[in-house]
């Protein structure tokens, strides 16, 4: 705490007191109303990121980075007061990026920014050069007739649409991840994508991708926006256009590496074995620094865990900080965690996850039993003044690694953030400390640390 203890904030919180629905207790709202105003007045979510992006960097899974951001959270979490603190190790495939050049070769050059995506193989150094075959999206690639791309480089020319709920990724994803295998199993030699995001930067959007078994690996490679714009101008002209890419060492290496989740606990006063969680992904792409993705929800969680800890009295049940490992690979770290929970999932009472966003949350969605909604409606009513609506759907399952508990039997608050320019920023080098929006982090970190101390303190089994 920078300016005030929690004492006397405590003693300044009993003043307001609100005439919210009382399914929200008054002794809750004393708490909430001061965990509000705590994180309202201190940096410390920032701070965090601060310290992981300046201190680690780039993190992604099986790299050297990542394994000193393991031991970063983990020396985070004790000196913020968490009083249990551990890792749980697995093993994931290790993927090496090597290096990349790109460009328009013919019929007029250009160099071209571009990134390989995650999982892709390279051209053992070999420059490969191939005419350039333009699809409007994923399903027209999918039509085109067998044998047709022989010898060919087959473009996917899609553009990602901005919304504030981010759902344009959900269309324009299904080509990153499938389309090399699509692709060569009508005979082309390499993959191309217009960047998967939704600004106008010369930068390039990288993202996992997926090979299909029994086909062809072929080179897979990601464009920045306006080069794309640049490739579909060239091809206008209705004459030839070829494609250069160079790539060293990149792709599978076929060994394993070890990634680790950090989890720490602050534990609960009465019914310690009830677990309340709220996570976030510890890993990020092996491109900027990793602040908004997910930066930010390493940030709010671990700020989140810290207020709570500093409370004169600790809630009934006990908060769990959860900063999964390689979730940016396929959620390795989140379906590990569950395989080694699986004898207590029944204990894990809710969660919440940030892995999404860089404004301030507008909306909750539920995914809890149908007694227990009403309790979850009257902790919307609470955060009603901060702007947050309470969404009529009731089928949150818990976002990216979240989801994976949620599939094993965890209810889940799903928090929805304003996105608008999330996806100007993911996935590339241009995700750094200076995009995040230090104002909506204040609001953002108060809301997760009042759900994470309000279900914890609730007496509601969220299952029924």
């Amino acid at each position: 705490m920078k300016n005030k203890t929690l004492l006397s904030l405590l003693i300044g919180a009993s003043a307001m007191l609100s005439s919210q629905s009382q399914a929200v207790t008054d002794d809750q709202k004393v708490i909430l109303d001061l965990l509000q105003s705590n994180a309202k007045q201190d940096s410390l979510s920032y701070d965090v990121i601060e310290s992981l992006t300046t201190e680690v960097g780039a993190r992604y899974a099986g790299t050297p980075a990542a394994d000193k951001s393991v031991q970063w959270a983990q020396d985070k979490m004790k000196a913020l007061g968490f009083d249990k603190v551990w890792v749980e190790e697995s093993k994931v495939p290790q993927w090496t990026r090597g290096d990349l050049t790109a460009a328009i070769s013919g019929p007029y050059p250009h160099k071209v920014v571009a990134l390989a995506l995650g999982g892709s193989v390279g051209t053992n150094g070999k420059e490969l050069k191939a005419e350039v075959v333009e699809f409007a999206s994923l399903e027209a690639l999918q039509a085109a007739k067998s044998g047709s791309l022989d010898g060919k480089i087959a473009y996917v020319g899609y553009r990602m649409e901005r919304h504030k709920d981010g759902h344009g990724y959900g269309d324009a994803v299904g080509a990153r991840v499938a389309g090399a295998s699509i692709a060569a199993e009508k005979g082309a030699v390499a993959f191309l994508l217009r960047s998967v995001g939704t600004d106008t930067n010369r930068f390039a959007h990288t993202g996992m991708m997926r090979y299909s078994d029994g086909i062809k690996k072929i080179p897979a490679v990601a464009i920045s926006n306006p080069d794309a714009d640049l490739l579909e101008n060239m091809l206008k002209r209705e004459q030839p256009v070829t494609f250069s890419l160079t790539t060293s060492a990149s792709g599978p290496t076929g060994k394993t590496a070890t990634i680790a989740n950090v989890i720490g606990d602050v534990t609960g006063s009465e019914k310690p074995n009830e677990v309340v969680t709220i996570g976030a992904h510890l890993d990020s792409w092996d491109v900027g620094t990793g602040a908004i993705d997910d930066g930010i929800g390493v940030g709010i969680t671990l700020a989140a865990g810290h207020y709570i800890a500093e409370l004169p009295q600790r809630p009934a049940r006990t908060v769990r900080v959860i900063l999964f490992a390689a979730e940016e690979i396929g959620l390795w770290g989140a379906k590990d965690y569950v395989e080694q929970h699986k004898g207590d999932m029944d204990q894990h009472v809710i969660g919440a996850e940030w892995d999404f966003g860089n404004g301030a949350i507008y909306e909750l969605t539920p995914g809890v039993g149908a007694e227990a909604l009403s309790e979850v409606r009257s902790f919307a009513e609470y955060l009603a003044p901060f702007g947050v609506g309470m969404s009529d759907k009731n089928d949150a399952k818990g976002q990216s690694d979240m989801s994976a508990l949620g599939e094993a039997g965890q209810p889940a608050i799903n928090f929805s953030p304003d996105g608008s320019d999330y996806f100007d920023y993911h996935h590339t080098e241009n995700d750094t400390l200076d995009k995040v929006d230090a104002d909506a982090l204040k609001i953002n970190t108060g809301i997760f640390t009042a759900f994470a101390y309000w279900a914890a303190t609730s007496e509601t089994n969220f299952r029924k």
